[in-house]
């Protein structure tokens, strides 16, 4: 018994002692995301410090505090209209003596997003304050910003590399062949080049045209944008050979980009911080290089924006997808939601639909145009706003809209549709397995997705298709008031950039989302310059918000890789997006609205499912 009794006080004392640890490990993780939310009271005197590690997006995912637990790293997201707000608010408020942009691990956003934040950064010049930038390699989404600063720095050891859109994408009909699965396609759209990855080995001419001109458009109005902003630098030499501006240089990446007057200083991040201590002050702690400045969390957080506005504003950013969502993607229902929401516990007088979507779902996309109808039922005017990307499904959701805003740079159109579905009679033939059976009528069984479908099958789903895409080019021929035939001429999937969009009449005209909130202002006859936007979003809970503080945080002290390793993580995520493509291609929907050439923002990686990764792993053995 005595051997008994101390066997149990050895358990208990384990007990108690995990219980501890748990108690301890709990409440740590509570300080910890409580000590890293923003805090107003934050805020002093010199520069503010904008750094914008991670990427810029139109609505920031949801943090995953399951992901973030088990150790995996968690993309930090800034939302534009929050950066827009803390810059322009900066621009006016004493304290602020410089802005400092740390570009050093900004991984981009869409060329849409980008030009917004720039155009934030001039209210700051416009107010004789001085901008500074800084990273340790420049490429075209961090120059894009950069370009608007007064004082643009580049480490010794950095490069200045612009690769413009464009690039190759990949293409998995060998692989297919070689497993044995057989990829039903169903499509309406000359150019609706989405289905083409599981079709062909290669491009077709068709959408090779249509990526040509929309790379061309985008790159074109990219550079003009850097011309305007810095004039004297010798952009045109640099891009057409950047070999020969290296080797006038003897090789000095960063000497190169000096010589071509893209940047006006080098020097390290000690020397840089002494350039900005010279206007902000020198930091409390006396660290070579350390300046007196308030993080960007803080002073969004002591920078709240007006509430109780009359204009509401929904967002439909990510992909368009069936059910409910986390903020990132547009979830059918949830989305729907919040405009029924709004339009039943809010006093308001119009609705401003943002857009920044390649599309998804049908449904889903039907569902959210369905809400947004029943602003404009309650007489209310629906504006629309399109941000990077605003295709398919994306426009899917536009066509209500009295007025279309948009930008030169925003991707637009591909009004078209398309379903694929996989079987695998021959990946199953292939070890000896086969599928028999008796029909009571044509589509009994179907889709068989272990023998094959039938011609009734693939009549119907086609047919089902091509309705679709007929009841597209009809609201769109309603809202925009053009002949559908017209329509149909326009749109066969093809991608269109903003200005050729505003050309053909897809959009009424450019303008950005304060300009959309202004008009729709307007049409509800309130005055636009008192016009205050409710956003109908979802709020994060306590523990949510715990989480965000915490992964949303900006350390200072943490630094990426070098550009060229950027670079590279960004060419190996096309890899990893064959995962999620095989991923929606066996868990649906079957019928989409979606673009395959709008350009995605490098933080929408949404993560695979388990059973996902399972059966890919299975395939490759």
């Amino acid at each position: 018994m005595a051997f008994v009794r101390g066997a149990w006080r050895i358990l208990m004392g384990v007990k108690d002692a995990l219980v501890l640890f748990l108690l301890l490990l709990f409440f740590g993780m509570i300080w910890a995301a409580l000590s890293a939310k923003p805090n107003p009271a934050k805020v002093t005197s010199g520069a503010l410090l904008v750094d914008l590690g991670g990427s810029l997006v139109e609505q920031p995912e949801e943090s995953d505090p399951v992901a973030m637990l088990s150790g995996a790293s968690v993309a930090r997201q800034h939302r534009l209209r929050d950066v827009v707000r803390a810059l322009e608010t900066a621009a006016k408020d004493d304290r602020i003596k410089v802005v400092v942009l740390d570009l050093d691990t900004f991984v981009g956003g869409g060329q849409t997003t980008i030009q917004r934040a720039a155009a934030a950064v001039d209210t700051i010049r416009a107010a004789r304050k001085p901008v500074l930038a800084f990273a340790t390699g420049y490429t075209d989404d961090s120059y894009a910003l950069a370009s608007h600063a007064s004082e643009v720095w580049l480490d010794p050891f950095g490069m200045a590399l612009f690769t413009g859109p464009g690039g190759s994408r990949l293409y998995y009909k060998g692989l297919i062949d070689r497993l044995g699965v057989t990829t039903h396609v169903y499509r309406v759209g000359t150019y609706k080049s989405f289905v083409e990855p599981y079709t062909r080995a290669d491009q077709s001419p068709e959408a090779k045209e249509a990526d040509r001109a929309l790379a061309g458009a985008l790159w074109q109005n990219w550079q003009d944008a850097v011309v305007k902003a810095r004039p004297k630098a010798q952009l045109a030499g640099f891009i057409a050979s950047p070999d020969a501006q290296i080797r006038a240089a003897g090789g000095d990446l960063a000497k190169a980009a000096l010589q071509a007057g893209l940047v006006d200083k080098l020097g390290d991040r000690i020397a840089f911080g002494k350039r900005v201590a010279e206007i902000a002050g020198e930091g409390d702690n006396k660290q070579p290089g350390s300046f007196r400045h308030t993080r960007l969390a803080n002073w969004i957080a002591a920078n709240p924006a007006p509430a109780g506005g009359q204009i509401g504003v929904i967002t439909v950013a990510g992909d368009i997808v069936d059910g409910n969502a986390l903020p990132g993607t547009a979830g059918g229902d949830t989305i729907s939601k919040l405009i029924l929401d709004g339009l039943a516990e809010k006093d308001l007088k119009a609705l401003v639909v943002r857009v920044d979507s390649p599309g998804g779902s049908v449904l889903a996309s039907e569902k959210i145009r369905l809400a947004i109808l029943q602003a404009k039922a309650k007489g209310l005017p629906v504006t629309v706003s399109m941000g990077s990307v605003a295709a398919s499904g994306g426009y899917w959701v536009s066509t209500p809209g009295d007025r279309i805003f948009a930008e030169p740079s925003t991707v637009t159109g591909s009004i078209g549709v398309f379903g694929i579905i996989p079987t695998f009679e021959n990946a199953l033939a292939k070890i000896g397995v086969t599928s028999d059976g008796v029909a009571t009528t044509p589509l009994s069984g179907q889709p068989d997705v272990f023998g094959g479908t039938n011609p009734t099958f693939d009549a119907v789903i086609q047919a089902s298709i091509e309705n679709v895409y007929g009841r597209f080019v009809g609201l769109v021929s309603q809202s925009r008031k053009l002949p559908a035939q017209r329509v149909d001429q326009i749109a066969q999937g093809r991608v269109w950039d903003g200005g050729t969009a505003r050309q053909i009449g897809l959009i009424d005209q450019f303008g950005s989302l304060e300009d959309a909130i202004a008009d729709a202002a307007k049409r509800a006859r309130l005055d636009p310059a008192k016009a205050v936007p409710v956003y109908l979003e979802k709020q994060p809970g306590f523990f949510e918000a715990l989480f965000q503080g915490w992964t949303q945080s900006d350390p200072e002290d943490s630094r990426d890789a070098d550009l060229l390793t950027r670079l590279s993580r960004q060419r190996i995520a096309t890899l990893f997006a064959a995962f999620k493509d095989a991923e929606t291609l066996a868990d649906g929907p079957a019928v989409r609205v979606q673009c395959l050439e709008c350009p995605i923002e490098p933080a929408r990686t949404a993560p695979l499912r388990g059973a996902t990764v399972a059966r890919l792993l299975e395939w490759f053995k």
